[in-house]
């Protein structure tokens, strides 16, 4: 649990982390920002490393908890939900493209927010394989479509923080809703 300026160190890093980049963010600014000293930063975090592993989890949190609220309401197939979910959170700023693409790109082999980013991804494409097998459940092959898709979304997403939109997410999900029409063709390609 994150005393009160530990959240506003949260709050300022997952910011200046998304917006900026890890590696071009340094405690100093992190600290200026949530309007406390450098000696509070690392009390509540030990270290810019685990400060970034929590700003991963924390974003990794905070958009799980917004799909799964849309899901809840969505009507089937699901898998176009996730796509929306990417771009129109109303919390996450999402015009650099993937925060968890960018922070891969950022950090150094064996980094421990590696696992974290790992760990999201897992869950998406899991995610995917998990509704495409309840409401696509005439597909081939579920398992081989969840990975289209996933990679599907995974270069549209990149492509908003080239593009400055999401419009490739868009059509990403207009791809998606072609490959989903047809359950027995759905994954064999």
């Amino acid at each position: 649990m994150l005393t009160p300026a530990g959240e506003r160190v949260l709050s300022a890093a997952s910011e200046l982390f998304y917006q900026e980049g890890l590696n071009a963010v340094g405690v100093a600014a992190i600290a200026e920002a949530a309007g406390v000293t450098k000696k509070t930063l690392y009390a509540s975090f030990g270290s810019k490393t685990e400060l970034t592993i929590a700003y991963l989890r924390s974003r990794h949190d905070v958009w799980w908890a917004y799909l799964e609220e849309r899901l809840a309401e969505a009507e089937a197939p699901r898998a176009l939900t996730v796509f929306d979910a990417y771009v129109d959170h109303p919390k996450l700023a999402s015009d650099r493209g993937c925060a968890f693409l960018n922070a891969a790109a950022e950090l150094p082999a064996g980094h421990p927010g590696l696992d974290v980013i790992r760990r999201h991804k897992a869950a998406v494409r899991a995610k995917f394989a998990e509704l495409l097998r309840e409401d696509v459940p005439g597909a081939a092959d579920p398992e081989r479509l969840a990975e289209q898709l996933f990679l599907l979304l995974e270069g549209a997403v990149a492509h908003t923080g080239i593009d400055g939109d999401a419009h490739r997410v868009t059509l990403a999900r207009e791809i998606a809703e072609i490959l989903m029409r047809d359950p027995r063709e759905a994954g064999t390609r």
